[in-house]
């Protein structure tokens, strides 16, 4: 039995779901969020609680029960609360800079990156070595973060690169003669 599946998942009173066969819709203040679920879990909502149900003898639908339940709850607080990712920039002459749909990036590269922002994303830039990424879906949040660090990943003898703010980067002791 997936003892995340058998949490239940309380549901804040701006929150509104709907259900429509296997497809849910999670509307809130921040957004709406769509996804499908597997046929053979199900959900039962009742009176701002929902439930998965599933069935407890197959594996395959126990771990995905699991996903579900996970999945449903990040909906939830992403269209109520919002995610965010912060990521700091460690290098001299590392620059961040967003313009409406593009962040500007100066990497140490001959040229500048410029990275287009997706629909759903906010990213500011408090400060020119500062990154704060925001949106509703928490996976496309991870994903634009990943996406923006993979230009220049953090290194582990000096430190220098592009790093979540709250990333702990084991350094390396120089090549000695």
């Amino acid at each position: 039995m997936s003892r995340i599946a058998k949490n239940p998942i309380t549901i804040p009173k701006d929150v509104e779901i709907n259900l429509d066969g296997q497809q849910i819709t999670v509307k809130g203040k921040k957004g709406t969020l769509i996804s499908r679920l597997h046929k053979k879990v199900q959900i039962n909502l009742n009176s701002g609680v929902i439930n998965v149900e599933y069935d407890r003898n197959d594996k395959l639908v126990n771990a995905l029960s699991g996903t579900t339940r996970a999945i449903i709850n990040n909906m939830v607080q992403g269209v109520n609360i919002g995610f965010e990712k912060k990521l700091v920039l460690v290098g001299v002459g590392y620059r961040a800079q967003s313009k409406d749909k593009l962040l500007n990036l100066a990497l140490g590269f001959s040229h500048p990156i410029e990275y287009e922002i997706p629909n759903g994303i906010v990213i500011e830039t408090p400060t020119q070595t500062e990154i704060v990424i925001k949106g509703c879906d928490k996976q496309i949040v991870g994903q634009v973060a990943a996406n923006i660090r993979s230009y220049r990943p953090p290194e582990p003898y000096k430190g220098k690169g592009i790093r979540y703010s709250d990333e702990v980067i084991v350094r390396k002791e120089a090549k000695k003669k």
